[in-house]
């Protein structure tokens, strides 16, 4: 089980590739969901939001079971907390473009979606920088990036309304 849940907190390997692991793995997320949202078609926003919450609460388990496979707290290739965060503003844009509340091309919402996220992934303004200072283990490895990804899901939703 814990080979599965460090293939599962590395993204299935994306972790290990490049020293900015988080931004690539942001990056593909953001592709990924564009390519399956976009391209494919698929637009059922319950399953979208029933997975996502899904894994975010295996995540937890996920991380803490394959924390002891690294050195530091906040290992690097642990990325999987990369992923929730970016999909969030992602899974918003699914909605938004359901509802007709896209005014601009979708791929700027798409490529703002991962700018924002990036941003307050690394800049951690409150409460991103509570979670990432006072909890040096899975559940703060996680909720940095939940929290990184609600303010990228507010931008966009202001965006929204703005255009």
């Amino acid at each position: 089980m814990k080979k599965i849940n460090v293939l599962l907190s590395t993204f299935f390997g994306y972790g290990y590739l490049t020293k900015i692991p988080g931004t690539l793995t942001s990056a593909v997320t953001a592709v990924f969901i564009y390519i399956a949202y976009e391209i494919l078609g698929y637009t059922d926003l319950k399953f979208s939001i029933i997975f996502f919450i899904l894994l975010f609460l295996y995540s937890f388990y996920a991380v803490k079971d394959s924390e002891s496979e690294f050195k530091n707290k906040d290992p690097r290739q642990i990325v999987i907390d990369e992923v929730l965060g970016q999909s969030m503003p992602l899974i918003l844009l699914l909605y938004l473009n359901q509802t007709d509340r896209i005014s601009i091309s979708i791929e700027i919402y798409y490529i703002l979606s991962f700018v924002f996220f990036r941003f307050f992934d690394i800049l951690k303004p409150f409460p991103v920088s509570y979670f990432d200072k006072n909890h040096k283990n899975y559940f703060g490895i996680i909720m940095d990036d939940i929290m990184a990804g609600l303010y990228s899901m507010i931008l966009i939703y202001l965006i929204s309304l703005k255009f």
